[in-house]
Parts: C-alpha cells; structure tokens; sequence
C-alpha cells in the first residue's frame, strides 16, 4: 500500500460519514504532500466526489508583509515559512465558505515573485465534498516555554539568541493558528524517518528546480534549519494527536500506519 492509497482510503470512510470534510495533511519538506493530494484527488473525483485542496504555502503573506514583519518584530520573518509568515484570516474565510456549501477562491503563491498570485487568477470551486488542507506545520500545537529556551541549530543560536523570533512563532501557533488548526476535521500526518531525511529531501528538490532562484545545498541546509524546530515537534506529538498517521522510510515508501 502507498501513502496515497492509505489517505484515499481513509478519506473515503471519513466522507462517508461526513460531507463536507476538512482533512489537514501534515508532511515534512519534500515529503510528497502535493502529489498526495493530487492523487488522492484524482482518484475521489473519479469516483462522483468533489475535491478542493487548499497548500498552506499559497496563504503566505507578501514580500512587503513579511518585510514588515521583520523590521518590527524579527529579522527571520522575512523569510516564509514560519507559523506567522501567513494570512491566517485567509485561510479561515476560504475554509469557513467551503464548510459552510459556499464557494470560494482557492488562494494561489507565486514562489517566483514572493508575492500572492492576481486573485483573478485564483481558481474557484462551490460547494466541495472534500478540502485537502495541507502543509509542513498544519495542525502543529505551540510547545511549552521550557522547550523555546534552547536553541536546536546554529540558526537559532546565532540569529536569534534571546528567542523572540521562536517564542513569536510559538505565540502565533498558540493563537491564529490554532483557530485555523480547528477547522480541520481529520488529521493525516506523514512522518519521515528523521531530520536528516527531511534535509535530503529538501536538498533533492531543490536540484530537480531550474532557473536563477536556485539555491545551493549550503543555503537549503540553512533554509530548512528555520523548520527544524517544528519539524522535530511535529515528529514528537503528531503521531498521537493525528486520525491517521503513516510512517514512512527514507524513500518515502509507507512502512507503518496508526490509526
């Protein structure tokens, strides 16, 4: 069995039960979050269902936003990634109107310009069976304090020493965040193997990319280190907070399922 067949199947139970349906799909960097949901997708709709599905990444907040952000707050919220790098009400308005029967635009990221797509160009769906949620930190709870006093790479030593920047994300987690964490009506949580996965996964993405933006392996080891510390909690809670969680090898290969 793939991840994809496993989430297929669940989805299918869970919709049996319930339409409309929110399920968050929660996966590490290069975990294969999007060609999940599309095959999931593919598959449902094959079968009379109607799928929308929502990426985290396309509710980042603009380049100017951001920018923002880290002049009044935190140098590192330039960068998006990070629980408030997004437009939290965003994501809250679309998900609320597609829970609701109604019909809403599904919000579209352009990586290339750092910027949100013309909402022109966003496609728009009415009234679907089934919302795919997904994203690296999607259904993710804050830590406690305690955890936020040590630093988890040089990262966090060196760029932010006296914690700001991760006690804000933690802050962001514990409030916006969790309003959007609790729309969600399922939860799939893929697990890698370890961090150093991720990494590797990451690291192979970003050669398969084209183009002037590319980054060098030295500057995605470093892009990664701001998910690091999500991403290791994530591994540590999800798999007993998830409906359904899937551990996979390091060639993403379904090894474990719980349910």
């Amino acid at each position: 069995m793939t991840p994809s067949d496993a989430v297929t199947d669940a989805a299918r139970a869970w919709l049996a039960q319930q339409a409309p349906l929110v399920l968050g799909v929660c996966a590490a960097q290069g975990a294969g979050k999007t060609t999940l949901c599309a095959e999931v997708k593919t598959r449902l709709e094959a079968e009379g269902w109607r799928v929308a599905v929502l990426s985290l990444d396309d509710l980042y907040l603009s380049h100017a936003a951001r920018a923002d952000l880290a002049r009044r707050v935190h140098p590192l919220f330039a960068v998006r990634g990070v629980p408030g790098t997004h437009d939290v009400g965003l994501g809250l308005s679309v998900l609320d109107a597609l829970r609701s029967g109604g019909t809403a635009r599904l919000p579209r990221f352009d990586k290339g310009r750092d910027d949100p797509m013309p909402e022109t160009d966003w496609p728009e769906i009415t009234a679907p069976d089934l919302i795919l949620f997904e994203g690296w930190c999607v259904g993710v709870p804050p830590q406690a304090e305690a955890d936020l006093a040590a630093p988890v790479n040089a990262l966090e030593r060196d760029e932010d020493p006296d914690g700001i920047w991760r006690r804000a994300v933690n802050d962001a987690l514990a409030g916006p965040y969790h309003a959007l964490w609790s729309r969600l009506d399922r939860l799939v949580f893929l697990a890698a193997p370890d961090f150093a996965t991720v990494l590797r996964w990451r690291t192979e993405a970003e050669h398969k990319q084209t183009g002037p933006r590319r980054m060098s392996d030295s500057e995605v080891a470093r892009f990664v280190q701001s998910y690091e510390r999500l991403t290791r909690h994530a591994l540590d809670v999800l798999p007993q907070r998830a409906d359904l969680s899937l551990r996979l090898d390091a060639d993403r290969r379904l090894i474990a399922t719980t349910s």
